[in-house]
């Protein structure tokens, strides 16, 4: 029992009670008034946890021994999710429809208290996460390795640089687990900081070394093809593309249903990579319509141009979003956007921006529900509101989710 008053310290273990789900794969505790947030663990359950981190206000701890379990809970499949070991599977110790309900309730959480709705307003959302098809394992397309000084490949501890050396990622595309890239296998990798491994829907398989941030093929096709949206896809194998196979079909799929563009509209993809979401608002509009997309990564321009060469209403433009606002370089009117920020989120400058613009219509696709949440919020303030709100779970097993929500301007 921890002396009152006195807080937890690194590598101490306490028995305590676990309430609810946190951002981060966490839940949340408390012992003396101090806030623990517990990895491993399933509200409700009682656990030694392992203190790990100790922050102004906050620790952070591994449950290690589960003294009252969850009915909710399963034995991991993988020997590696484990704490001290694998980080990259925050749930595999939930079952797969907790775990739909368990992101459910972050996205829930932080649209309360970052994006201001009401009660009211977020049950008329009904948040909720659908499945993908094909199950929690075997999925992931795309799996970068890390490599350790001895030149092993494996995957990172949590909140760590320290490699795990692993015999196999259960989650990786079963192709990707078929190479001989990990440590049974005898590879070594010394001249790399870690390895990238490739499984396109198209049929590729492709390694790569990466070292100092560039990555260099030495097995498979340097470009890879991927099929989504009706289309063949061409690409560098380090290009950015979805990791789930059934993914870019099915954001596709719920922004145009979102949106509903029309023959004729103009619209706009903004952070849109390669095109998909420009390829298939180009389709919905038609040759009379107009299609602007803003990228400012070169591998994603690119691509876009290249594999969007056959749609004349298409306009790729090399700019960063803020930019290419701000100066003009793309002006309304436009009718239907198509908002798909990294991680940090659009922010307020962007965001007003495109409120400014004057459309009819937002799909705002996020991959973190906090900047989501915020963006959300700034929406707000300028008189628009979040319509619908439909989740995805693009990464079985972890704590990720990724959110397509319609925003509608003031009536």
């Amino acid at each position: 029992m921890t002396e009152p008053g006195r807080g937890l310290e690194e590598a101490e273990r306490v028995e305590l009670t676990v309430g609810a789900v946190a951002p981060g794969g966490h839940c949340v505790a408390r012992v003396d008034g101090q806030v623990v947030f517990v990895r491993h663990a399933l509200p409700g359950e009682r656990v030694v946890a392992e203190v790990t981190e100790v922050h102004k206000g906050f620790v952070r701890a591994d449950a290690v021994t589960v003294l009252a379990a969850a009915p909710e809970r399963v034995e991991p499949p993988c020997p590696y999710a484990k704490p001290g070991r694998c980080g990259g599977c925050d749930l595999q110790h939930v079952t797969p429809a907790a775990q739909l309900e368990w992101k459910a309730a972050v996205v829930r959480e932080q649209l309360t208290r970052l994006g201001g709705l009401t009660p009211d307003e977020l049950d008329g959302l009904g948040v909720r996460v659908e499945a993908l098809p094909g199950g929690p394992l075997g999925w992931r397309s795309r799996v970068r390795y890390a490599v350790d000084a001895a030149g092993r490949a494996g995957l990172l501890k949590h909140r760590s640089h320290e490699v795990v050396p692993i015999d196999r990622c259960l989650i990786a595309h079963p192709a990707i687990q078929a190479l001989p890239v990990l440590t049974p296998s005898g590879a070594r990798w010394p001249e790399g900081d870690a390895v990238d491994t490739v499984a396109s829907t198209g049929g590729d398989v492709t390694v790569s070394t990466v070292a100092e941030g560039v990555a260099t093929p030495v097995d498979g096709p340097a470009e890879v093809r991927e099929v989504a949206a009706g289309r063949e896809w061409t690409l560098p194998a380090s290009a950015f593309w979805q990791v789930h196979p059934a993914a870019a079909d099915t954001l596709v799929g719920a922004v145009l249903a979102a949106l509903e563009p029309r023959p004729g509209e103009s619209a706009w993809d903004l952070y849109g990579g390669a095109g998909l979401f420009a390829a298939a608002l180009a389709d919905r509009v038609g040759p009379g319509g107009r299609v602007t997309l803003v990228e400012s990564a070169a591998q994603g321009v690119a691509a876009a141009r290249e594999n969007l060469r056959d749609l004349r209403q298409v306009e790729v433009v090399a700019a960063r979003v803020e930019s290419a606002l701000a100066r003009r370089r793309i002006t309304g009117p436009v009718d239907v956007v198509v908002l798909d920020p990294p991680r940090s989120g659009a922010g307020g400058r962007v965001v007003r921006e495109l409120a400014a613009a004057g459309p009819r219509a937002v799909a705002y696709v996020a991959c973190d529900p906090a900047a989501f949440a915020r963006d959300v919020r700034t929406f707000a303030g300028l008189g628009w509101r979040l319509a619908t709100l439909r989740g995805f779970d693009l990464f079985p097993m972890t704590q990720h989710v990724e959110l397509v929500g319609l925003l509608l301007p003031p009536d």
